[in-house]
Protein backbone atom coordinates (compact mmCIF):
# COMPACT_ATOMS: atom_id res chain seq x y z
CA UNK A 1 0.00 0.00 0.00
CA UNK A 2 1.74 3.39 -1.08
CA UNK A 3 2.58 6.55 1.65
CA UNK A 4 1.92 9.70 0.89
CA UNK A 5 3.02 12.92 2.36
CA UNK A 6 1.15 16.06 3.55
CA UNK A 7 3.05 19.15 3.61
CA UNK A 8 1.89 23.35 3.84
CA UNK A 9 1.72 25.49 0.88
CA UNK A 10 2.86 29.04 2.29
CA UNK A 11 1.68 31.50 0.93
CA UNK A 12 -0.50 29.63 -1.56
CA UNK A 13 -4.53 30.24 -1.75
CA UNK A 14 -5.51 27.85 -4.34
CA UNK A 15 -4.77 24.70 -6.40
CA UNK A 16 -4.42 26.95 -9.22
CA UNK A 17 -1.81 29.06 -7.73
CA UNK A 18 0.54 26.67 -6.64
CA UNK A 19 0.30 25.05 -10.53
CA UNK A 20 1.38 28.87 -11.49
CA UNK A 21 4.05 28.85 -8.84
CA UNK A 22 5.34 25.54 -10.09
CA UNK A 23 5.31 26.28 -13.67
CA UNK A 24 7.03 29.62 -12.61
CA UNK A 25 9.83 28.01 -10.57
CA UNK A 26 10.50 25.14 -13.27
CA UNK A 27 10.86 28.50 -15.65
CA UNK A 28 13.21 30.32 -13.02
CA UNK A 29 15.43 27.48 -12.14
CA UNK A 30 15.40 25.09 -15.02
CA UNK A 31 15.81 22.42 -12.88
CA UNK A 32 14.45 18.95 -13.25
CA UNK A 33 13.88 18.91 -16.82
CA UNK A 34 10.57 20.96 -16.14
CA UNK A 35 8.95 18.93 -14.14
CA UNK A 36 7.24 19.95 -10.72
CA UNK A 37 8.79 19.69 -7.50
CA UNK A 38 9.64 21.38 -4.21
CA UNK A 39 12.80 20.62 -2.31
CA UNK A 40 13.27 20.09 1.48
CA UNK A 41 15.80 19.57 3.86
CA UNK A 42 15.05 15.71 5.14
CA UNK A 43 15.78 12.86 2.53
CA UNK A 44 11.90 10.61 3.75
CA UNK A 45 13.42 7.31 5.14
CA UNK A 46 10.88 5.50 3.68
CA UNK A 47 10.83 6.68 -0.09
CA UNK A 48 10.47 3.35 -1.43
CA UNK A 49 7.24 3.44 -0.02
CA UNK A 50 6.05 6.80 -1.47
CA UNK A 51 7.11 5.80 -4.58
CA UNK A 52 5.05 3.20 -5.01
CA UNK A 53 2.18 5.16 -5.51
CA UNK A 54 2.05 7.82 -3.03
CA UNK A 55 1.07 11.66 -3.61
CA UNK A 56 1.49 15.03 -1.55
CA UNK A 57 -1.59 16.28 0.01
CA UNK A 58 -1.09 20.34 -0.26
CA UNK A 59 -2.31 22.45 2.59
CA UNK A 60 -3.28 25.59 1.35
CA UNK A 61 -4.53 28.34 3.72
CA UNK A 62 -5.67 25.51 6.27
CA UNK A 63 -7.54 23.48 4.11
CA UNK A 64 -6.21 20.17 2.28
CA UNK A 65 -7.89 21.02 -0.68
CA UNK A 66 -5.68 18.97 -3.61
CA UNK A 67 -2.57 16.41 -4.41
CA UNK A 68 -0.29 15.50 -6.43
CA UNK A 69 1.78 11.86 -7.62
CA UNK A 70 5.38 11.47 -6.35
CA UNK A 71 7.30 10.68 -9.65
CA UNK A 72 10.89 10.45 -7.60
CA UNK A 73 13.02 11.87 -4.90
CA UNK A 74 16.63 12.64 -5.06
CA UNK A 75 19.40 14.73 -3.75
CA UNK A 76 19.26 18.08 -4.59
CA UNK A 77 20.56 21.02 -4.51
CA UNK A 78 19.16 24.88 -3.29
CA UNK A 79 20.07 27.94 -5.56
CA UNK A 80 22.99 28.99 -3.03
CA UNK A 81 24.63 25.36 -3.47
CA UNK A 82 23.00 23.91 0.06
CA UNK A 83 22.56 20.09 -0.30
CA UNK A 84 18.55 19.05 0.08
CA UNK A 85 16.59 16.77 -1.33
CA UNK A 86 14.10 17.36 -4.20
CA UNK A 87 10.72 15.79 -4.66
CA UNK A 88 9.85 15.64 -8.31
CA UNK A 89 5.96 15.39 -8.98
CA UNK A 90 3.69 13.74 -11.91
CA UNK A 91 0.57 14.89 -13.46
CA UNK A 92 -1.80 17.67 -12.71
CA UNK A 93 -2.65 18.97 -9.56
CA UNK A 94 -5.71 16.76 -8.04
CA UNK A 95 -9.10 18.08 -6.15
CA UNK A 96 -9.55 16.26 -3.14
CA UNK A 97 -12.45 16.14 -0.65
CA UNK A 98 -11.74 19.27 1.65
CA UNK A 99 -10.89 19.23 5.25
CA UNK A 100 -9.23 21.32 7.81
CA UNK A 101 -5.57 20.79 8.69
CA UNK A 102 -3.91 22.36 11.81
CA UNK A 103 -0.51 24.20 10.56
CA UNK A 104 2.93 22.16 11.44
CA UNK A 105 6.50 22.53 9.69
CA UNK A 106 7.99 20.39 7.08
CA UNK A 107 6.24 17.79 5.85
CA UNK A 108 4.71 14.70 7.46
CA UNK A 109 3.67 11.28 6.41
CA UNK A 110 -0.01 10.37 5.36
CA UNK A 111 -1.20 7.00 5.15
CA UNK A 112 -3.28 5.88 2.85
CA UNK A 113 -6.16 5.03 4.95
CA UNK A 114 -6.20 8.76 6.02
CA UNK A 115 -6.28 10.57 2.68
CA UNK A 116 -8.76 12.05 1.29
CA UNK A 117 -10.93 10.73 -1.58
CA UNK A 118 -10.28 12.60 -4.80
CA UNK A 119 -13.19 14.81 -6.24
CA UNK A 120 -15.30 14.05 -9.20
CA UNK A 121 -18.65 15.36 -9.58
CA UNK A 122 -20.19 14.30 -5.90
CA UNK A 123 -22.50 17.54 -5.51
CA UNK A 124 -22.84 16.10 -1.68
CA UNK A 125 -18.89 16.62 -1.13
CA UNK A 126 -19.10 20.46 -2.72
CA UNK A 127 -16.86 19.61 -5.23
CA UNK A 128 -19.20 22.22 -7.55
CA UNK A 129 -19.01 25.12 -5.39
CA UNK A 130 -16.29 27.73 -5.37
CA UNK A 131 -13.42 27.41 -3.09
CA UNK A 132 -14.66 30.64 -0.81
CA UNK A 133 -17.87 29.09 -0.45
CA UNK A 134 -16.65 25.55 -0.17
CA UNK A 135 -14.28 27.25 2.80
CA UNK A 136 -16.94 28.99 4.60
CA UNK A 137 -19.22 25.70 4.89
CA UNK A 138 -16.09 23.93 5.68
CA UNK A 139 -15.73 26.28 8.78
CA UNK A 140 -19.27 25.93 9.83
CA UNK A 141 -18.95 22.00 9.79
CA UNK A 142 -21.48 21.96 7.17
CA UNK A 143 -19.54 20.05 4.40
Amino acid sequence: MPLNLIKLAVGVATPDALEERQRARSRETGAHGGRPFFRTRSFPRRSEELLAGGSIYWVTAGLLLCRQSIHDIVQDCRDDGTPCTGVLLDGPVVAVVPRTVRAFQGWRYLAEADTPADLGGNPASGDELPLKLRRELLALCLL
